[in-house]
């Protein structure tokens, strides 16, 4: 007796803020890739099926998008060539941290003249 089958898996590609197309809010959409392989005796052997999509955080609507607007969108939040480094971009995060000064360094976080922007 041969048990073959498929499964289903689900990718989480991206967060991104767009507009919504259904709510109409400027709000988080996931890009999400979903796969289903093909599975011989319970072990995946090759995918035959694959879709992209969106889905709106605020209202929860999916909406099926074609492979090459994924990509595009997929080089849009991680700062492509057309949108520079991009948030984050492999720059340190905060202020004084380029510089060497942070908490790591031996010095206390909050002190006058470490670039704190919470002190008056």
């Amino acid at each position: 007796m041969i048990i073959f089958g498929s499964r289903g898996y689900l990718y989480q590609l991206a967060i991104m803020t767009l507009v919504c197309g259904h709510c109409g809010n400027p709000s988080a959409h996931t890009l999400k890739k979903h796969v289903t392989k093909f599975t011989l005796f319970f072990v995946p052997l090759f995918p035959f099926s694959t879709k992209y999509l969106t889905q709106c955080t605020f209202c929860g609507v999916s909406q099926r998008i074609a492979k090459e607007q994924a990509d595009q969108l997929l080089a849009q939040s991680a700062g492509g060539p057309d949108f520079g480094q991009g948030a984050g971009g492999g720059q340190p995060y905060g202020p004084g941290q380029a510089q060497g000064q942070g908490q790591g360094q031996g010095q206390a976080y909050g002190q006058p003249g470490q670039g704190n922007p919470y002190q008056n």
